[in-house]
């Protein structure tokens, strides 16, 4: 049976595709419309799922959606009448939008179906699961876990903000939550918002910037703005918040606490931002680390899975593997709202239909590397790099083109890479990567600058082959999805100087051969080059939404300071000479 799971109309759309437990495909919305956490009806998305399935629309059995718009319209009443009168503006505005659309939702999925793909859907065949679960069952299901603790964490869902539950067989259960307006996601957005950087997007440069600070303000924090109790469950002071009733996240008594105004987004960042980041990440990660160790305690369970936009924090994963609070860690590499598509359709088939969960021991995991999106074929590739005249040369076989890219990479070369189906979820894992010198003093500075054009403290992620980490990491784990920040040996961050953060930690992605055979072989052929057993990686893009198609690549390779793009169909090498 096909279901078909859809997550839109809030921020980041998506949609997935799964055949009973298989997943068979899944995509944002964004990367297809080039719009940023597009929030639409993910209508490019499911095309794509269906034609990467070689189906139609009436092949769909059922169509899953990831939230509930209802119980989430009353929890929006509810927060009216608390709020009021300074609610109003914001009644003024968001009401409109639920009257006319979003309380309607089944209604305006139906006309979505109707106007993009000419089918006109019958009620029966849609249905939606709660937020929070859709995240709990996008991180549960996937793993390779018959027992796991469940920590979703996000800005909010219907009511929940935070959730623990229990997985076990193909069931899930909700062990207890906390409730909005009190929300760790919001707090961290609140903090994201007050230094200066956009909410739903900035919240990992925040991250990034911590390390540059002190946590001079974490008892500010804990004593005006969160209680933290010793289960890690909390509540907020909303005296300091208007995210609950408007459209910013703080308000004048939160300027007063912290003796300044919001810093505007184009101007220079200073020592005040930087302590203000490292002392919201101490304290974002005091709550995860109790939480964690209240459910190990609580259920006695050895495994754990994350999920939700909380759960991309990476370096309070980091943390929770630090202090060894579980035996396992596994988690959904689109922890986000995209991943609720997943979560959608893998709850109904699992919990709904009540069908058996079986975990297959050949595999790292059912996500299949995450490589979940669109692939090209080499005849695509070849067609479009001829229609627009690219210069390109066709290597004889993948370690000719491996040697020259590698001695590029030695020589201080930027290499874009496009390979087969692209990744699901925000990071760049091998398969639209842009690839750079590990060693090099300048790299950082240089993709920062001339391609990346970002912030100067935005670190760079190492991907490593797996059998490596052991000799370069202070952790030895699996971390495929980017999930975990971990620091480096000390003895060897000064051969790495590219990736490592100024704290010595980074964001690693384990490579193996199993799941990403061409990248792992171009790795290993950089090391043996080198002595050094990693590249850097970072997202094949500039400002807009990682690269999807040939032609999304050779735009941005056009436009930044890329020195090669590389596709392995075909083992093609682009250059600009």
């Amino acid at each position: 049976m096909y279901i078909l799971g859809i997550s839109c109309w809030y921020h980041d759309s998506a949609a997935t595709l799964i055949k009973n437990d298989d997943i068979i495909a899944a995509a944002q919305e964004e990367r297809f419309t080039r719009i940023k956490h597009d929030s639409t009806f993910p209508k490019n998305a499911i095309f794509y799922c269906l034609k990467e399935a070689g189906i139609n629309l009436e092949e769909i059995e059922k169509i899953v959606f990831y939230d509930s718009p209802t119980l989430k319209f009353k929890r929006i009443l509810k927060t009216y009448i608390d709020f009021f009168p300074s609610s109003i503006p914001f009644i003024i505005k968001s009401l409109p939008i639920w009257l006319s659309k979003k309380l309607y939702w089944k209604n305006n999925l139906i006309l979505d179906f109707k106007k993009n793909f000419d089918v006109l859907l019958d009620k029966s065949k849609i249905t939606n699961i709660l937020h929070h679960k859709s995240h709990a069952s996008s991180a549960y299901f996937p793993s390779k876990f018959d027992k796991a603790v469940i920590i979703v964490l996000d800005g909010v869902g219907e009511f929940d903000t935070t959730s623990i539950w229990k997985g076990e067989g193909n069931k899930i259960t909700k062990i207890k939550s906390i409730e909005f307006p009190h929300s760790l996601g919001l707090l961290y957005s609140s903090i994201t918002y007050y230094t200066g950087f956009k909410v739903n997007s900035g919240e990992y440069k925040v991250m990034g910037l911590a390390p540059y600070g002190e946590p001079k303000y974490v008892d500010t924090i804990k004593k005006h703005l969160i209680n933290i109790k010793d289960d890690g469950t909390y509540n907020l002071n909303m005296k300091y918040f208007d995210y609950a009733k408007g459209s910013k996240m703080t308000n004048k008594n939160f300027n007063k606490l912290f003796g300044k105004d919001v810093r505007a987004s184009e101007t220079k960042i200073t020592q005040f931002e930087m302590d203000m980041a490292r002392s919201i990440q101490d304290v974002a990660e005091e709550v995860i680390l109790k939480l964690a160790e209240w459910s190990k305690k609580k259920t006695g369970i050895k495994n754990l899975c994350l999920a939700g936009g909380v759960a991309l924090n990476c370096v309070a994963n980091g943390k929770i593997i630090k202090n060894n609070i579980f035996e396992k860690v596994w988690i959904q590499p689109a922890s986000g709202d995209a991943g609720g598509s997943l979560g959608a359709a893998l709850e109904y088939y699992y919990n709904i239909m009540e069908n058996n969960r079986i975990i297959r021991n050949d595999k790292l995991d059912a996500m299949k590397g995450s490589y979940l999106g669109p692939g090209f074929s080499s005849e695509e590739i070849k067609k479009y790099l001829d229609s627009v005249g690219a210069k390109y040369k066709n290597y004889t076989n993948f370690d000719e083109l491996a040697d020259f890219i590698s001695t590029e990479i030695v020589n201080g070369k930027v290499i874009g890479w496009h390979q087969d189906r692209m990744e699901f979820g925000p990071r760049s894992l091998g398969n639209r990567s842009i690839l750079g010198d590990p060693r090099s003093p300048k790299m950082k500075d240089t993709i920062n600058e001339k391609v990346k054009h970002r912030q100067w403290f935005r670190p760079f992620a190492p991907s490593i082959i797996r059998e490596e980490v052991k000799n370069w990491f202070e952790e030895d784990i699996d971390s495929p999805y980017m999930s975990f920040v971990i620091k480096f040996k000390e003895e060897v961050r000064d051969k790495v100087p590219a990736v490592v953060h100024t704290d010595g930690s980074a964001r690693l992605q384990t490579v193996t051969e199993n799941d990403n055979k061409w990248y792992y072989n171009f790795i290993k052929k950089f090391g043996e080059k080198t002595g050094v057993p990693i590249v850097l990686n970072t997202s094949f893009n500039d400002t807009e939404p990682i690269v999807e198609t040939p032609e999304h690549a050779i735009n941005c390779f056009l436009k930044t300071n890329i020195d090669y793009l590389y596709f392995y169909e075909y083992n093609i090498l682009v250059s600009k000479v």
